[in-house]
């Protein structure tokens, strides 16, 4: 079968291009025009904890981790860690888990996702569970099983 394309199919095209790139790239595309504001992640750290795109908050990943930089045995206490310190970074940016709307998690072991699955919807009401993905990796930073990032909305607190 051959394919004719016209000036006006190969715009409607270009228009159909430009619409599955936002769909993938909004993020970068909707802060051009707005104020960013960047939250040191501390000390020698090479990202920001947080970065607001107006009233859109970004949150870098979190380990399992405890303060002094340890990681607990288990999927269950290391999950546990993660969310617990993702809710710390929110409650710093004067936000709750209530307004995260999108998460996503990477395991070491996707065997290991119905473990974190009990503990992640504990932080949550249950109408209102971010969308969210999941991604089986090799490693993560520091031996952890577990990295969990999200995006929040000043809106809707």
């Amino acid at each position: 079968m051959r394919q004719f394309r016209t000036a006006a199919g190969a715009a409607a095209s270009g228009a159909l291009s430009l619409l599955f790139a936002g769909l993938f790239f909004a993020a970068p595309v909707a802060a051009a025009g707005a104020d960013m504001v960047f939250h040191p992640a501390g000390k020698n750290a090479p990202f920001s904890e947080a970065v607001e795109v107006g009233d859109i908050v970004y949150l870098s990943g979190k380990i399992g981790s405890n303060p002094d930089g340890s990681l607990p045995d288990g999927m269950e206490a290391q999950a546990r860690l993660a969310m617990d310190n993702m809710k710390a970074v929110l409650e710093r940016h004067g936000l709750k888990m209530r307004n995260l709307f999108k998460c996503s998690v990477m395991l070491t072991d996707m065997n290991n996702w119905a473990d974190f699955n009990r503990v992640y919807t504990g932080y949550f009401e249950a109408d209102r569970l971010p969308a969210r993905s999941a991604f089986g990796v090799k490693e993560l930073a520091r031996g952890a099983l577990v990295e969990v990032e999200c995006i929040a909305a000043r809106s809707g607190r």
